[in-house]
């Protein structure tokens, strides 16, 4: 590509992150009267939208559904032990797994956050309209499938062409 050539089309990446941090502004606050950051947020949102499973939740799992790396997932699951939001234990089907329950407390935290997280998606839908929210997040979802990969070798075939 020509150095000079200007990109036609706008840095999605960069909008995306953009809207992320809007929406996040938000929710910051409430996290942070709770004690909690943002990737221990997404842990307990997943753990919250698991809590049916009495066996818990396997920690790779987690890291995927929470967008979180396998190191930094460790160090958030060992905050969130010690601050009694959550306990880890090995698999009952495989001891080489580790699964992750919500405490009562974690689940409390879930409950009320998402008072808050819902209030504030609530308002959205306001401003935007219920359709105008359907599409974003339709749109969304078609983003986020069409750029899964079929297989792991189709992703890097699709851009050799």
């Amino acid at each position: 590509m020509d150095p000079n050539t200007p990109f036609i089309h706008r840095n999605l990446p960069r909008l995306l992150l953009e809207a992320r941090e809007a929406v996040m502004q938000h929710t910051r606050p409430s996290l942070r009267e709770h004690g909690l950051s943002d990737q221990q947020w997404r842990v307990l949102r997943v753990l919250g939208e698991h809590a049916s499973d009495s066996a818990g939740v396997e920690t790779g799992r987690v890291a995927r559904e929470a967008f979180l790396l396998g190191p930094s997932l460790t160090g958030v699951l060992s905050r969130m032990e010690r601050d009694g939001l959550i306990e880890r234990r090995r698999c009952r089907d495989d001891a080489r797994r580790t699964v992750v329950r919500a405490t009562a407390e974690g689940l409390r935290l879930v409950g009320a956050l998402s008072q808050t997280i819902e209030a504030h998606y609530a308002w959205m839908e306001a401003r935007l309209g219920k359709a105008r929210l359907a599409q974003l997040y339709a749109l969304l979802d078609d983003v986020i499938a069409m750029e899964q990969p079929a297989d792991p070798g189709e992703s890097a075939a699709r851009f050799a062409e």
